[in-house]
């Protein structure tokens, strides 16, 4: 009975995630009302609680434990504060956001439960606290007026954060690019993507000629090179491609971006033939069967668990996840795959892209430079790495062990992701735009047509050096 309702269940939980993952993007279809958007936003949350059910429901039955229970239990209980009051706190906040957001946390949530269930309450403590104290993130990006001033402070400060690891740094799965003090392990360069971004936005914003670019790109190349040192190949590359679309959007250069693309891929060659980590990386990359007693083994099996899930995948516990080295963080998509099937992996890719989208979305909206290249910077973050991870475990790309953004396990990724986030949703209320407001999905047409006219922010982007140029 147990395996009937399992093998029942896949088809179930895909289907659930093929119709949530519709909606995310129906959204964009058309000219709806701020009622309808309002209706597919609220199902969307129902979607999330039938899919959570179902897949804890399967847990369940094939452990017996009462303790998945309580722990889905508590997890209704935070995804139901989150998707239903975080909206009536900041009634102008993007649901779109806050929707996927937990959508992804709760696959995560999931494939942890099933891996190592001390491994998914500490995830979900780490993200409960996280979610509790970026809650006032929003409040702060619409007081803090200086953001855009602080630009040499960026650079130091990131740069500073980074260099942590020559002092304190411990070496995990080939590279020097952690922390633990008192028994807390962290990545540096996790906080540092942040704070890189704030310095690109704020330096470029301000950038008036040609030398203040290039004061700009050597402190980006410093950057990346003390990465490359740390043998951190997907953060490096993470840096190197959010300089690269940023500098591009401030200036609206193709020679730019030509010249940056150019420059890059002589590094990555040179770096070929000075670093053995990284030959040993792209070697795997080429031919892993070769490799399979070696460099080659992680991807290999990450293959073969890809391979066996086929389209459907083989039911939930049902896999062999766990024979993929890292498999609770840098390969945890195989074993998503192996289990729910590849046309739920991509739907999940297709959920970061709605992501990515909406960040977009908000940048073309919200006025002033600076803000509008710090929301692209985070799409860009954002979005690379979910393509590093997954271009990695399916051997599109060499594997480069960043993290899939909320769904892997990972305090240190998760953190900083979602920080991220608390700041984009802040970014998008700063704008003042009428469409933001008619296209706010938690506002009612009663509710426009008594906020039209009544401008919040004019004091803030008015006429001012944060205007467009």
């Amino acid at each position: 009975m147990v395996s009937l309702i399992t093998i029942v269940s896949k088809y179930v939980i895909l289907i659930l995630c093929l119709i949530y993952t519709l909606s995310s993007f129906t959204i964009y279809i058309g000219r709806k009302s701020a009622l309808q958007k309002t209706a597919i936003l609220d199902n969307q949350v129902w979607y999330l609680f039938a899919f959570h059910f179902v897949c804890y429901f399967v847990l369940f039955i094939q452990t017996w434990d009462l303790n998945v229970l309580f722990f889905f239990a508590a997890q209704i209980i935070f995804f139901e504060m989150i998707m239903i009051f975080y909206p009536r706190i900041y009634r102008h906040c993007s649901r779109k956001l806050v929707n996927n957001v937990c959508f992804l946390m709760g696959i995560g949530f999931i494939m942890l439960t099933r891996l190592s269930f001390s491994l998914a309450i500490r995830q979900f403590g780490i993200v409960a606290v996280t979610f509790l104290l970026t809650m006032i993130i929003p409040l702060m990006i619409e007081k803090l007026f200086f953001l855009n001033k602080l630009g040499w402070f960026y650079a130091v400060s990131g740069f500073a954060v980074l260099a942590t690891v020559f002092v304190f740094g411990t070496n995990k799965n080939g590279a020097t690019n952690w922390i633990s003090i008192g028994g807390i392990t962290f990545q540096p360069s996790e906080v540092a993507k942040i704070i890189f971004v704030f310095f690109m936005a704020a330096m470029l914003a301000k950038a008036k000629n040609f030398k203040n670019l290039l004061t700009i790109s050597v402190i980006a190349a410093m950057y990346v090179c003390v990465l490359v040192v740390e043998k951190d190949l997907g953060a490096a590359l993470i840096f190197f491609v959010v300089y690269l679309t940023m500098v591009y959007a401030a200036t609206a250069k193709f020679t730019y971006l030509l010249a940056g693309v150019g420059g890059g891929s002589l590094a990555s060659v040179i770096a070929y033939f000075l670093f053995n980590h990284v030959r040993v990386r792209v070697l795997a990359w080429k031919d892993p069967f070769a490799m399979i007693d070696g460099g080659g083994y992680q991807v290999c099996q990450s293959l073969f668990a890809i391979g066996t899930g086929s389209w459907f995948g083989l039911g939930l516990n049902q896999g062999r996840p766990t024979d993929i080295p890292v498999y609770e963080s840098d390969f945890i998509f195989s074993g998503i795959c192996e289990e729910f099937g590849v046309l739920f992996g991509l739907c999940v890719i297709l959920i970061c892209v709605s992501i990515f989208l909406s960040f977009m979305q908000i940048s073309t909206k919200i006025k002033g430079l600076f803000y509008k290249l710090l929301t692209l910077g985070f799409g860009v973050t954002f979005i690379f790495q979910v393509l590093l991870n997954v271009g990695g475990v399916t051997k599109f790309i060499p594997s480069t062990g960043v993290t899939l953004p909320l769904v892997s396990y990972g305090g240190s990724s998760v953190i900083c992701t979602l920080i991220m986030f608390s700041i984009v949703q802040g970014l998008y209320m700063l704008s003042n735009q009428k469409e933001e407001v008619t296209e706010d999905e938690f506002v009612s047409e009663e509710e426009y047509e008594d906020y039209r006219g009544y401008d919040r922010y004019n004091g803030l982007t008015g006429e001012s050096e944060f205007d467009d140029q």
